[in-house]
């Protein structure tokens, strides 16, 4: 039997953590992603990794509420971005689209034996769930849950080289 995660919670950005895959926040895969403006992680993804992730997610069709999609990272340094659906067509989240969503990243995760992962605080941001109430969420899912794994969810802080105040992070 697997032990449970390792968890650990920090603030930062999600695309500086030193792990194998992180998660990306994204929506049910419905609308074409080149209609959507690139915002949050998936906007930070955009920028820094290219569209290839994108592209190739496309690819898949819908994604089930709460379901996860496994791509390529593009240019970030990262085995695989698992994307994941945790927010409805109203663009909201829910303690269930939270929760199964952890679990089919950490699915994933196992399938393809990866050794940590990152997650962002699904849906404590445009997906409308109070950061704190998303996190709670997050940490006991993955509690219940036996993986191999280290985890860590990253709270979105700006970079403190910038003098700009902190804002929670879409997701």
């Amino acid at each position: 039997m697997l032990p449970h995660p390792t968890i650990e919670v920090v603030d930062g950005d999600l695309l500086d953590q030193p792990v194998d895959v992180i998660v990306n926040a994204w929506n049910r895969n419905i609308i074409p992603w080149w209609l959507l403006l690139p915002q949050g992680v998936s906007g930070a993804i955009k920028r820094r990794g290219g569209y290839r992730p994108f592209i190739e997610l496309g690819r898949h069709g819908p994604i089930p509420l709460g379901g996860a999609v496994l791509t390529g990272a593009g240019r970030l340094p990262y085995r695989g971005i698992i994307h994941v659906a945790g927010i409805n067509m109203l663009w909201r989240a829910s303690e269930y689209s939270i929760r199964q969503s952890v679990r089919s990243a950490l699915d994933i995760v196992r399938r393809e034996q990866y050794a940590s992962v990152a997650f962002p605080v699904i849906g404590g941001g445009t997906g409308g769930v109070q950061q704190a109430r998303a996190l709670a969420w997050m940490l006991e899912t993955v509690s219940d849950t036996r993986c191999e794994a280290s985890v860590r969810v990253v709270r979105y802080r700006r970079s403190s080289a910038r003098a700009l105040p902190e804002t929670s992070h879409p997701g």
